[in-house]
């Protein structure tokens, strides 16, 4: 998407800032709302101080004549309800030079940090203009504001507020009213270009990456979540526990990490499709347990929704730093299924993918998704449903000769659902003989260890282990959010007379070397592309892969997002070497 000059440009970028409580969070999902209705489709990320409560936050929104998976480079618009502590965000908001700064002038003056590349400012009485209107809310008059210079139309923002409202008539026809001062006086300061409005192709949704994943759990089979509630999974919570309810499930707010994932694990040897969510933090607490998981071979799927680290870290902003732990950090030998979605709207699709590769393999499927997907909203075409749906090997009452972990060829055999009579068995996280029996002797432990292996390496993943697009002797390698960054910047290097290959792998492990090297033949040099301190992905790509050439690394740590603009530059400096 090039958005290099004004009048070329395919999408706009606003910044809706303001302290804990103004309702920023509020109008910046109002304004997508009301872009959607309006045709477009557009991104919005959450961004906020490291407080649990309260302080700074901003609603970082691009909207866009086409699917839009990224923020750009700069903002267009900076409309802040209060300053308080906003120039902290200095780094997040960074303004085009042509860009406005829109601000009341009873909260003070805009930071100088945000005027400096050239950006004009604008006063505007917020508050006032509330006040003015009894039962109002400022938030709604900046609504106003932002939809006018975002040449949003204001039936679609009327629709939007609306909609969404759930108090009194009264309330809704003084913020409305609200709404349109706002609207007018934004008209007044002048609108950046409209956008091109798209044509539709049916029916569009905005949600999360988190809801996403919610959904495609529930498409997939999951009917027993456990939850101990983290601050990057807060969406999927909320969304699940009505939307399980309705179709006979079960979710439970567990009393930390470690009652999740044991609780999880219960109910899938019950017979019941599980899953559970947390962060880094969580997925190190839930480390033993997915070993037995894996040992006992029974089904369970565990979202991470990583976010920077180590510890506590940094909770409400995206890093890929989880990666390592994801492939290898459990003990002793323990294959497991690690996926990680490639957008918000693929978080749909993987999600319901590991629910069925987790049930159909008897084992642990980890989704390593992130803070910037799970947390930001976007407008998105309706997915398709993939169809898979949790298939899980089930032996009949009274089977004779069953043996729950038998060596079989594929490495799956038949579990048996508790309480079905003759197939009784021992599931625990002892090693075991093909009846279940403990034993601690070398022949069994290898036959296990082999049979569990086997089983994931034999099992055809598809196509889905990764989205590969275009073509060349180059290739940039990459996985989760940072997908939708290094499309982007791919297209603007090939204006600039630049091509590379896009491998965005979506299955982590098992490792898939020849699948791997197919997508690389003809590829003499390879780019890697992550959100971490350390280049994660490259390391365990080193470690499973024989990768052409010697492979060079885009890296660095959140919590700023990669940004389409200086990751093109890199790929033309890294083609011209």
């Amino acid at each position: 998407m090039n958005t290099t000059s004004r009048g070329a440009r395919r999408s706009i970028s606003i910044a809706m800032a303001g302290s804990g409580g103004s309702g920023v969070m509020t109008a910046g999902t109002l304004l997508l709302d009301a872009a959607a209705k309006a045709g477009l489709y557009g991104l919005m990320v959450r961004t906020s101080g490291p407080q649990i409560r309260g302080g700074e936050a901003a609603a970082l929104i691009r909207l866009a004549s086409e699917p839009t998976q990224s923020l750009d480079d700069g903002f267009d618009l900076l409309l802040a309800i209060d300053w308080q502590n906003i120039h902290r965000f200095a780094d997040e908001i960074p303004m085009r030079a042509d860009a406005m700064v829109v601000g009341d002038a009873d909260e003070g003056e805009a930071p100088e940090v945000f005027l400096r590349n050239g950006a004009r400012a604008e006063a505007v009485p917020l508050k006032k203009m509330s006040k003015a209107i009894a039962g109002s809310w400022t938030n709604m008059v900046a609504l106003g504001v932002a939809g006018a210079i975002a040449s949003i139309p204001l039936e679609a923002l009327e629709a939007a507020l609306s909609g969404t409202w759930k108090r009194g008539p009264a309330a809704l026809d003084a913020n409305l009213q609200a709404l349109r001062a706002g609207f007018e006086k934004g008209a007044q300061i002048g609108a950046l270009p409209a956008l091109e409005t798209p044509p539709a192709n049916g029916r569009r949704w905005m949600l999360s990456g988190n809801e996403a994943a919610g959904f495609g759990a529930l498409r997939g089979g999951v009917r027993f979540v456990a939850f101990f509630n983290d601050t990057a999974t807060t969406e999927m919570l909320e969304w699940m526990s009505p939307a399980l309810t309705k179709i006979g499930g079960t979710l439970v707010q567990a009393e930390d990490e470690l009652a999740s994932i044991n609780m999880i694990i219960g109910s899938s040897y019950g017979g019941v499709p599980s899953l559970t969510a947390t962060s880094g933090p969580g997925l190190a607490l839930m480390t033993e347990a997915i070993g037995l998981a894996i040992t006992a071979e029974v089904p369970v799927v565990v979202v991470d929704v990583m976010r920077g680290g180590p510890s506590t870290g940094i909770p409400a902003k995206s890093e890929q730093s989880d990666l390592s732990y994801a492939v290898n950090g459990l003990h002793g030998d323990a294959p497991r299924v690690v996926v990680a979605p490639t957008s918000i709207a693929d978080c749909l699709a993987t999600t319901q993918w590991a629910v069925h590769l987790a049930e159909k393999l008897q084992t642990a499927a980890i989704v390593l998704s992130d803070q910037f997907m799970g947390q930001s909203r976007a407008i998105i075409d309706e997915p398709a449903n993939i169809g898979m749906v949790a298939e899980r090997l089930v032996v009949e009452a009274d089977a004779p000769d069953f043996k729950r972990y038998r060596n079989t060829e594929s490495g799956i055999s038949a579990m048996s659902i508790p309480g079905t009579p003759g197939v009784v068995y021992t599931a625990d996280g002892l090693e075991h003989t093909e009846a279940g029996i403990p034993s601690s002797q070398s022949a069994d432990h290898k036959l296990q260890l082999d049979k569990r292996e086997r089983k994931l390496l034999k099992h055809d993943y598809g196509s889905a282990w990764a989205d590969i697009e275009g073509d060349g002797d180059a290739a940039i390698i990459t996985f989760g959010s940072v997908t939708g960054v290094v499309r982007e910047a791919l297209a603007r290097a090939a204006e600039r007379g630049v091509r590379a290959r896009l491998i965005a792998l979506r299955l982590l492990a098992p490792a898939l070397p020849e699948r791997l090297e197919r997508a690389l033949d003809g590829v003499k040099r390879v780019l890697v592309v992550e959100q971490n301190h350390s280049a994660q992905l490259l390391r365990y790509l080193r470690s499973v892969y024989d990768l052409p050439g010697r492979p060079s690394s885009f890296h660095r740590p959140g919590p700023l997002p990669l940004r389409p603009g200086e990751l093109a530059d890199a790929i033309v400096e890294w083609r011209n070497q």
